[in-house]
């Protein structure tokens, strides 16, 4: 399509005209001439968390994308946030641990010693490829139920979802690593566990309470496991699966504990809510706990080195057992939760008498 003269010349006319602007953002000086300074970890979250850009006991999370700090503007559409008060989400420390994730992210295809891989018996590497089945499920699920809460937490607080974001990128790398397992040594994925305690993390209705399910207790009691990797593993490439997992797991729990002992503190009231969220879930699958039969079965030849020496492998299954519960107590005894003992699973209970 041409165009005539004439409308050429209007509409040149139309753009030498001078557009209106508002120059007003140049005026802003909240915090001009205040400088972050890296620290001896260098420039980190804590270190930029200077004037308004610092997280307030007093400020409600606003309902906005507006990054905390920056001057709020009117007419802003609000996104749906809901976590919007601290207490429901905040842990302090949520920045010092996704420091740490961000330096220690390692990965599956080439920290492993894969090469130190041998034939095993086919009792064990089919004890190692069931366990890794469940475990490759058990880390999925770790990764959807934060996923799941990302955007719901107000950006207020967006140390508690940085740390999230690294968790979940920690859950892929677990999931990736025992799938490899699994495949790497002529085995494969086995049978499918029941998931049904699982359930009860995806199903959480409230922050704090999927935090305590999955962080302090599930987690946990794989944070257990995989500290008993020495005596899992078979090979050089199991153990550095098991040490590096064990690593990544520990800043979970660091988060979990520590976002329970905020809410404890802030919120103490909430105390027999949370007891009633362990009442369940400790009880979600009675007859077997926390893993399926074919999972403990496998953990018992595994750590007893075969099927001949099953004896050994049960007495070492129990000792794992013993030690998730005693330090899932511990953990909830950091937190504040020091009157839960009383009223823990009988069950659970049997294994701090014994």
């Amino acid at each position: 399509m041409t165009v005539d003269e004439k409308t050429l010349q209007t509409l040149q006319t139309e753009s030498a005209e001078a557009s209106p602007v508002d120059l007003s953002w140049l005026d802003l000086d909240q915090t001009w001439g205040m400088s972050a300074k890296p620290g001896k970890r260098g420039l980190t979250l804590d270190e930029v968390n200077i004037g308004p850009y610092a997280v307030s006991d007093e400020v409600k999370g606003d309902q906005t994308y507006r990054a905390r700090g920056a001057v709020k503007r009117p007419s802003v559409p609000r996104i749906g946030y809901f976590l919007n008060d601290k207490a429901n989400v905040w842990s302090d420390n949520a920045t010092l641990l996704y420091e740490e994730a961000v330096q220690r992210q390692w990965s599956s295809a080439t920290d492993i010693p894969w090469e130190t891989l041998e034939p095993l018996e086919d009792e064990l590497e089919r004890a190692m490829c069931q366990l890794c089945t469940f475990l490759t499920e058990v880390e999925f699920i770790a990764g959807d139920t934060p996923g799941q809460w990302v955007p719901r937490v107000s950006n207020e607080f967006m140390e508690t979802k940085l740390f999230l974001c690294t968790q979940i990128m920690d859950e892929a790398r677990h999931l990736d690593v025992f799938r490899k397992r699994a495949l790497a040594n002529g085995g494969g994925l086995l049978e499918a566990s029941p998931t049904s305690t699982l359930r009860t993390l995806i199903n959480a209705k409230d922050f704090t309470e999927m935090s305590v399910l999955m962080h302090v207790q599930a987690e946990g009691f794989i944070q257990s496991m995989f500290r008993m990797g020495e005596l899992i593993a078979q090979n050089e490439a199991e153990k550095r699966i098991f040490r590096l997992c064990a690593q990544d797991e520990s800043r979970h729990l660091g988060y979990g504990v520590m976002h329970l002992k905020y809410v404890l503190a802030q919120e103490p009231e909430r105390r027999e809510e949370i007891h009633s969220y362990l009442d369940e879930a400790e009880n979600a699958d009675p007859e077997t706990g926390t893993f399926g039969i074919q999972v403990a079965e496998s953990l018992i030849v595994l750590l007893g080195g075969g099927k001949a020496n099953t004896d050994e492998g049960f007495k070492r299954f129990m000792a794992l057992r013993k030690r998730q519960v005693h330090e899932y107590l511990h953990r909830l005894q950091v937190a504040g939760l020091d009157d839960r003992e009383e009223r823990m699973d009988p069950v659970m209970r049997m294994m701090l008498a014994s």
